[in-house]
């Protein structure tokens, strides 16, 4: 059987390469945030964080996963960065050395609000109930290992 044909029915991830590639741009993009090299008064405003870059196989098309860490619009950094696309694209291409400068894509990053909400579930009231429960050792329903 040929590989291919074996790894059809499974979801391919990212290859090293595709990786490689986002985290370059991560750390480029980074750098020109930390540096205030764009010059942008509501990039300046808001603490912004890029957790993560998805590189396209191509490598012509990546999307950049933006959050703000102050309590402003969740939407404000990533419109922030997409109107400065061709200052951060040209700033990429020659900190990174590709055939072709990827086309970015700035897109809110909820990880950090779901990562709250399931906080905040796991301390509600009947969870901690569920979890502060006495549990059934008392033999009756016992796991079968008799005497």
């Amino acid at each position: 059987m040929s590989r291919r044909a074996h790894d059809q029915g499974q979801p391919k991830g990212p290859s090293q390469r595709q990786l490689r590639v986002g985290e370059l741009i991560r750390h480029a993009l980074a750098d020109l945030i930390a540096r205030g090299e764009i010059q942008d008064d509501e990039i300046d405003r808001l603490i912004v964080t890029i957790p993560e870059v998805r590189v396209s196989p191509d490598l012509k098309n990546a999307t950049v996963y933006v959050t703000a860490l102050v309590g402003a619009d969740p939407q404000a950094a990533p419109k922030a960065l997409a109107r400065h696309k061709g200052f951060i694209r040209s700033q990429i291409a020659r900190r990174i050395d590709l055939r072709y400068a990827p086309d970015l894509v700035f897109r809110f990053d909820d990880r950090f609000d779901e990562d709250a909400r399931i906080d905040a579930l796991l301390r509600s009231p009947e969870v901690k109930r569920d979890i502060e429960a006495p549990s059934s050792e008392d033999g009756d329903g016992g796991d079968g290992g008799g005497d």
